[in-house]
């Protein structure tokens, strides 16, 4: 093939994947041997491999982003983060949960007489079995909070004058307590609860952000993969110049029209694009190797072993770019000033608490509770303390009755006020609260600027590389017609072996440039997607 039309054709395959010797897109992923075994964990790469050996999975981008979401390491321990939030907000609202607390006790009290009011010589014996049962609650509203109980017991004595003997009792209590200035619009539960739900918030945002930036790591390997194939073949196809230039020259020192010298630097020229190639494909297995740990199982047995074959190409064309609109959706969607915007809402949080800290400690109390008393009555008769002429027996039952008729009801209303002298701990939260504030605001406009600056230079990355990508296709044209010529230059001895390479080389430079310009203007293209949404951190 004469070497002009072999470098025309070197410009429509070296953007193309190379799909010759590879099963056909859509193929999917060919089984290894033996089907696939569980393993934990990574997978170490073996030793060695075969390349023969090796199954192949066919990826477009889009399947390549799929793929990342569902198997990338980093997505999955991001994911964590919201689950995590969500037990702090459980455990915040804890503090509005009903606390339930039962209490039972035996009390057995053998006490020498003191007085001839115990009605016995010696000693006095009183037993007493009660439980208690008592639930209390803060309320999530108003920050009120209530408690009721209920108690029962049973008493017996040997004391002459105690009217029941077995004494049976029973209390119920009930009591709320209703701040009126301080903890009223915001308590320390409600304040603990808004900042937990908040930062539970935030662990969605940065989960969104993990998801973006894989997302755009998982393009740009993708590409990286694209060209580093493409640039093989063109390496490939610079090796075949300089073999098929070895081979004329060969052959003219064969019937005497070339010096042998000029076979030296023809095999030299060839020993240098071998080099070139050996590079190329090294650079093929570390793009590979970043894209497979990006979209990949760890765990598949085949994950160091499966190749990945691209199937989409890229595809080159102006695009407008509307940079006010780019910078409105930026700063609208992007990841980091929402997280500065929900870490503000939690300074606001903070200050509203403080703020009411520092008000009166006012509270309301009402307290309420009925009684209700039987057992075995004695009925004495006329005197101090009388005689024993008779008993009447009251079940436990008619007691609870006097709890639920209300028989013996007692109630009480309080207000409590409190306020401390001098500087609270309440002020100093406060003006901390009030600095970090102006500080949050600060740092959003900084950041929102900056946001602003990086999406005018992505912008202009794009427009740049489109530039560049022509400019390069047409050095590149301009490269092969240089080479055709001094090939017809050297054919007619008006040239020598040194021009026709170094014009080789000039093309290989040249097809370079334009791969690299490509390359560049795709990257650009993803980056001004993902920069409207978080930082492109690393660039």
């Amino acid at each position: 093939m004469n070497p002009a039309t072999r470098c025309a054709a070197a410009l429509a395959s070296c953007l193309l994947v190379h799909t010759a010797s590879l099963p056909a897109a859509g193929q999917g992923l060919a089984p290894a041997a033996g089907g696939r075994a569980p393993a934990p964990g990574v997978i170490l790469p073996p030793p060695s491999v075969q390349p023969a050996a090796m199954p192949t999975r066919h990826l477009s981008v889009d399947e390549a982003v799929a793929l990342a979401l569902e198997n990338n390491l980093g997505i999955q321990s991001e994911r964590y983060g919201p689950q995590i939030q969500d037990m702090a907000v459980a455990d915040a609202r804890s503090v509005w949960l009903p606390n339930l607390t039962f209490d039972a006790l035996r009390d057995n009290a053998v006490t020498p007489s003191a007085t001839f009011l115990d009605g016995v010589d010696t000693q006095v014996i009183n037993k007493l079995f009660s439980n208690v049962f008592t639930v209390n609650q803060q309320l999530p509203w108003a920050g009120g909070s209530y408690t009721a109980g209920w108690d029962g017991a049973r008493r017996t004595t040997t004391s002459f004058f105690s009217s029941f003997n077995p004494a049976l009792s029973s209390n119920l209590r009930l009591s709320y307590t209703q701040p009126l200035l301080r903890n009223l619009p915001i308590d320390a539960g409600r304040q603990q609860v808004a900042v937990a739900t908040t930062n539970r918030e935030i662990a969605d945002i940065g989960l969104r952000q993990a998801i973006a930036a894989t997302e755009r790591s998982v393009r740009n390997g993708y590409w990286d993969l694209v060209f580093a194939i493409a640039f093989h073949e063109v390496q490939r196809q610079s090796l075949e110049l300089a073999e098929e230039s070895l081979r004329n020259n060969r052959a003219r020192v064969e019937v005497g029209t070339m010096a042998p010298i000029d076979i030296v630097e023809a095999e030299a020229e060839v020993a240098r694009n071998q080099e070139a190639v050996i590079l190329a494909e090294a650079q093929i297995a570390r793009a590979e190797d970043v894209l497979r740990t990006l979209v990949l199982d760890p765990a598949a047995p085949d994950f160091w072993t499966v190749r990945l074959q691209p199937t989409d190409t890229p595809l080159l064309g102006p695009r407008r770019i509307d940079v006010d609109q780019a910078i409105r959706s930026a700063i609208g969607r992007r990841t980091d000033i929402d997280q500065i915007r929900k870490q503000i809402d939690n300074t606001d949080t903070n200050a509203r608490f403080f703020a009411n800290q520092r008000l009166p400690d006012v509270n309301l109390h009402v307290d309420y509770s009925v009684a209700g008393l039987g057992g075995r009555r004695f009925l004495r008769g006329p005197g101090f303390p009388g005689p024993v002429i008779g008993q009447q027996n009251y079940a436990f039952g008619e007691v609870l009755g006097d709890l639920l008729g209300n028989d013996f009801p007692s109630w009480q209303v309080g207000l409590t006020v409190g306020y401390p002298l001098g500087r609270s701990t309440a002020d100093a939260n406060l003006a901390r609260a009030r600095l970090e504030r102006s500080q949050a605001d600060a740092r959003l406009r900084e950041v929102e600027i900056r946001v602003a600056g990086e999406v005018r230079d992505v912008a202009r990355r794009v427009n740049t590389s489109l530039q560049r990508v022509e400019a390069t296709r047409v050095a590149r044209e301009l490269a092969e017609r240089r080479l055709d010529a001094e090939q017809r230059r050297f054919e007619v001895a008006l040239s020598t072996s040194f021009f026709v390479f170094r014009a080789q080389r000039d093309l290989a430079v040249a097809r370079n440039n334009e791969l690299l310009a490509t390359l560049d203007y795709l990257k650009a293209l993803v980056d001004f997607e993902a920069v409207q949404e978080v930082p492109l951190i690393g660039g």
